[in-house]
């Protein structure tokens, strides 16, 4: 009979039996006795470290804390181990993710797995491959920047032809697709099973494992964790971690202060069908990216699911209680998109008889990245959650590096893109999330570099927002906050859909707002643009005495102790020399101080000032993001514009560069205005009361008739920060850069005293450092019909791997495609090597550079300081005609 004529049977079928076993008391983990209903469990009244969670994550953390000598480590479980999402995982393991740290991350996952299965610990490792299909020739590109990444990383992995695929897998229909991507060391495994291992492990190092204790509360001393309270008595401990899967939401509200733990359950569905005549038991592992579904073989049958497009959203309310090794309602009618696409890619499962619909709930979290790391409310309480259906392929590499950041106090690796500190509390809201995860469920749904999130979007706005858009503005998402990033002065205020890429227009190669962005970009050049920078992170620092600039000169690397109206970029450095946070800062009045951080480095800036305040309570800190607008005045004609309307002086004599000044502008005053404009040009940044932004940029809109004025966006200010070799957070710098490995070494002032990260930077100085921050300009590349760059590409010195960009824009003024990145000295062995004079090595007349990009490798020429000023042709002149006015709104 067919597929579907069984969906009524399999509907009513009870788990299958290789999965019943997952429900089990394992062996040498401590339940206790029965005693009136409840679990009797002796727990110990001290432990160095409590972990929540029993599923594979935990046990997982709990194994590599005690690997790296860790002791007294106690991991609680409130129901029964594996009960949660592990026992219904459908045990992937695909090493090829979108940056390298992820797929390092990953690459030891599989690693450590195959190693438990070789050393004797069962665990179901199978060693299949995976089979990555493109039914288009975007999706192929999308799979062949998965492969420059998985090349780099040290993964070996093909791109395949469809006559390739079908010689190699003769189940899967190849007559409608572009090609594949191969990983032959990819596989599938147990996850209950790796748990086990984990636990049995672990404990043999003396971890000690309890199951049927429920957490009630973490209880914290000065905003740091102290111990908890169960529901079998009271632990105190150093260190909480939170893997509790979908409960870590749940978990992360019972501390004071709360901890937020973004991340809302959603129903994933797969099936599996009874043994199919002549199945390969080593079927590789199928991801049809473009049919939204996955496959490999199952007990002689086949697994299939897949990744819906738009998801049901699961408990919003609460978890049911006891919710343990249970499954929700099957639902055919919302699998049937799924369905299709499965009965199309494997015609088999047409006759196939499903065994068993398995609808369990997975945790997604708003922007589809994991959530990792020391939490900002409450320090030594440390979260790994949110992993949004890939729990078991992250789980051993989490539990290694989340053991790294709580021992070393960082990772060995980049994972900022996962780390909890990304998000602020707008994230954490309970409808947002039940709306965005219906979206980021969705990981097969092909995203470009530039598009954004569809869904719970339009919370975080300028007080300009209302005249952007009239302006015809096209926003996009950067910590919640909608910013223009181009404008369509064709049509203002007529844009169907201005928080989307518009349907079709999506692509790897030169996006549709090109012509746009190069308006903007030499209006910017050679007439003067407003830009809303409103969004960026603002806070003021002040004292009765001279206690801030105390507080400021120990958290910066560069000199605080300036003349009021100074602007002073500096970086706040860890005690490894890493940015904790790239900020500017001017000193004003009163032991006043002003900063500037770059948007979504809101939590992680203020966390990290709270977090080395003085304890006497001298000095205050606020985030006072919301309480100013930001509107950047950008070009040549800027500072007349500013004097016009002022009555401030914006000659260069009175009116310096990387100075400030509190001015007024119309009728408004309190107006913090700064002779820079983060993209090397003339003009100024003006930070604006709030209540006076829409009078402010009103003022400026008028009286720049004149001079040609226009709104301008975020691209048009990227394309001129990468053209001159500017730094950005998040992008080019993060917790793991030092300012000498980002060419900002001459923003560090060791003479004047003792701070935060001395000594690491003063150790690299004195050993030297292993990568450098370059600028590369592409040679033989036509960006009309290349693939673009977007970050992320492989890095290729005299033919070996160096290193991945980080950034990237077209540089107008050259009329040539440049790249950012860190060009990194690997020895054989992949250990890198030290040099005294990492510039010396970056320059050498004799090494050639090629980034990959797309599947093509491209000469690029290197550069380490910002290029000449002169055009390399002549700029186009902006003239007014009636369809293109001087001033877009």
């Amino acid at each position: 009979m067919s597929l579907l004529r069984h969906l009524y049977n399999a509907s009513q079928r009870k788990l299958i039996p290789g999965l019943t076993c997952c429900a089990r008391n394992y062996s040498g983990v401590a339940s206790g006795e029965e005693q009136n209903g409840a679990p009797q469990v002796d727990l110990p009244k001290h432990a160095r470290v409590v972990i929540c969670g029993g599923g594979v994550l935990g046990t997982s953390v709990a194994y590599h804390l005690a690997d790296r000598g860790w002791q007294d480590i106690v991991l609680l479980e409130q129901g029964k181990f594996t009960c949660g999402t592990t026992w219904h995982s459908a045990g992937l393991i695909g090493q090829a993710k979108d940056d390298i740290a992820t797929s390092k991350l990953i690459k030891y996952s599989r690693d450590l797995y195959k190693s438990f299965e070789d050393s004797g610990e069962h665990v179901g490792w199978k060693q299949c491959g995976s089979l990555m299909m493109a039914q288009t020739k975007e999706r192929l590109i999308y799979l062949q920047r998965k492969k420059a990444v998985a090349i780099a990383t040290g993964i070996d992995c093909h791109i395949l032809t469809p006559e390739e695929i079908k010689k190699m897998n003769s189940w899967v229909r190849t007559d409608d697709i572009e090609g594949g991507l191969w990983i032959p060391g990819d596989g599938a495994l147990s996850a209950p099973d790796v748990a086990v291992v984990f636990s049995r492990l672990a404990k043999k190092k003396g971890v000690k494992m309890y199951e049927g204790v429920e957490v009630n509360q973490i209880n914290t001393t000065n905003q740091k964790v102290s111990g908890v309270e169960t529901s079998h008595g009271n632990i105190q401990c150093d260190y909480f971690v939170n893997c509790s899967g979908l409960w870590s939401r749940q978990v992360g509200k019972k501390s004071e202060p709360r901890v937020m733990v973004p991340l809302h359950a959603c129903e994933h569905f797969y099936i599996t069908t009874t043994p199919i005549n002549g199945m390969d038991p080593m079927l590789p592992v199928i991801r049809d990216y473009d049919g939204l579904v996955y496959f490999r073989e199952w007990s002689g049958g086949i697994l299939a699911g897949g990744f819906e497009p738009v998801a049901k959203p699961a408990f919003h309310k609460k978890i049911p209680d006891n919710f343990q090794f249970q499954l929700l309602p099957d639902d055919w009618d919302h699998f049937q998109i799924l369905l299709d696409s499965i009965l199309h890619r494997m015609p088999a499962m047409e006759n196939a008889n499903v065994q068993k619909m398995f609808n369990g709930p997975e945790s997604f979290t708003p922007d589809g990245h994991w959530v990792l790391g020391e939490s900002s409310e409450v320090k030594n309480f440390f979260v790994s959650a949110g992993m949004c259906s890939t729990g078991i392929v992250g789980a051993g590499g989490v539990g290694k590096h989340l053991s790294e950041w709580i021992i070393d106090g960082q990772p060995s690796i980049d994972l900022s893109h996962h780390d909890i500190q990304r998000f602020v509390p707008h994230h954490n809201n309970r409808q947002f999330l039940q709306e965005r995860v219906k979206e980021t469920l969705g990981m097969y749904t092909l995203k470009y570099p530039t598009e954004q999130w569809n869904r719970g979007r339009c919370l975080r706005t300028s007080p300009l927002h209302t005249r952007l858009e009239q302006g015809g503005a096209c926003f996009a998402e950067t910590n919640a906050y909608e910013r223009a990033v181009w404008f369509d002065w064709s049509s203002p205020g007529e844009l169907l859909d201005q928080y989307n890429i518009p349907k079709g227009a999506g692509t790897y190669k030169k996006p549709y707002w090109f012509d746009n962005i190069r308006e903007e970009y030499w209006a910017c050049r050679e007439h003067v643009c407003l830009v809303d920078m409103s969004s960026f992170t603002k806070s003021e620092i002040r004292s009765k005495g001279p206690e801030a600039l105390k507080f400021l000169q120990y958290l910066s690397s560069n000199d605080i102790d300036q003349p009021l109206g100074t602007v002073i970029h500096t970086g706040m450095q860890n005690k490894q020399g890493g940015y904790e946070n790239d900020c500017t800062i001017v000193p004003l009045y009163n032991n006043r101080y002003f900063m500037i951080s770059p948007t979504s480095q809101q939590t992680r800036s203020i966390n990290w000032l709270q977090d080395n305040l003085p304890e006497d309570g001298s000095v205050e800190l606020q985030d006072v993001t919301s309480a100013y607008a930001g509107i950047n005045v950008i070009g040549p004609h800027a500072p007349q514009l500013l004097a016009d309307v002022s009555d401030t002086s914006t000659s260069l004599q009175d009116f310096k560069p990387m100075t400030a000044k509190v001015i007024d502008v119309g009728y408004a005053g309190g107006i913090i205005a700064m002779r820079l404009t983060h993209a090397g040009e003339e003009g100024f940044v003006l930070y604006i009361p709030s209540e006076y932004a829409l009078h402010v940029y009103d003022v400026l809109t008028k009286a720049g008739k004149v001079y040609g004025i226009r709104n301008a966006g975020y691209y048009a200010l990227r394309m001129m920060r990468v053209e001159k070799f500017y730094a950005f957070w998040n992008h080019d710098i993060s917790t793991m850069t030092t300012p000498m490995e980002c060419g900002r070494e001459f923003r560090v002032k060791f003479d004047k005293g003792d701070f935060i990260g001395r000594d690491a930077l003063l150790e690299q100085k004195k050993k030297g450092i292993s990568q450098r921050f370059a600028q590369f300009l592409l040679k033989d590349y036509d960006k009309d019909n290349d693939v673009w760059p977007w970050g992320g590409e492989p890095i290729y010195r005299n033919g070996k791997f160096c290193g991945t960009t980080t950034s990237s824009g077209y540089g107008f003024k050259v009329d040539r495609m440049i790249c950012l990145g860190y060009v990194v000295d690997y020895d054989d062995n992949g250990n890198r090597v030290l040099h005294q004079d990492m510039r010396s090595f970056v320059m050498d007349k004799d090494a050639n550079y090629e980034i990959e990009i797309g599947g093509t490798r491209f000469p690029a020429e290197v550069k380490i300081h910002t290029m000449p000023q002169a055009y390399s042709k002549t700029p186009p002149v902006f003239i007014p005609t009636p369809d293109r006015p001087q001033n877009s709104t």
